[in-house]
């Protein structure tokens, strides 16, 4: 197993560029979100977390569909940019799973992060996770993350069950989970 890539990484990551994974600029970026925000099938929410926000893209489609949203990120350089980029939604600095914020979601949005968790991290996170999930991760080989995305979504769907949205593509897969830990 590799170890947890934690805030250091990320720190250093968004040092070298802003936007690394071309978050605000990539074609596949965009389409993603698309589907992401698709496999919400025009649903609204009360009261959502995103767990890894980063710069906060996602986070500005996101805070459309949901009344109260808490974005989070262990990297302050990219929560800079996520503040920046979306002045109503409460953004704050955490490291899931120990501090996990208190309270229940409607939806909990994690898109391309649960990899980077070590196993024991990830299932301490999973512990928590509730009401809607929405998980999407990339789907080829990496030397750095911990897990590939295709074992995070098997694991989701061994904890939850099947999902109630799924979209399988090349690059990534993308779950909805509605009543997790009801």
């Amino acid at each position: 197993m590799r170890p947890r890539l934690g805030p250091e990484f990320f720190d250093e990551l968004y040092a070298g560029d802003p936007d690394p994974w071309g978050f605000a600029t990539s074609e596949y970026e965009r389409a993603k979100y698309d589907a992401t925000i698709a496999a919400l099938e025009g649903r609204r929410y009360a009261r959502g977390l995103e767990i890894g926000c980063s710069i906060g893209v996602l986070t500005q489609r996101l805070a459309h569909h949901v009344d109260e949203l808490l974005a989070v990120d262990v990297s302050e350089a990219a929560l800079a940019q996520a503040r920046a980029r979306n002045p109503d939604v409460r953004v704050e600095r955490r490291e899931i799973p120990e501090e996990f914020p208190d309270g229940r979601f409607d939806l909990i949005v994690c898109s391309e992060v649960l990899y980077y968790l070590d196993l024991p991290a990830f299932e301490q996170t999973l512990e928590r996770l509730h009401g809607t999930v929405l998980a999407v991760h990339w789907r080829h080989p990496t030397k750095r993350y911990p897990l590939p995305g295709d074992e995070v979504h098997e694991r989701l769907r061994h904890r939850f069950g099947p999902p109630a949205y799924s979209r399988t593509t090349p690059d990534y897969r993308l779950d909805r989970f509605d009543a997790c830990g009801s």
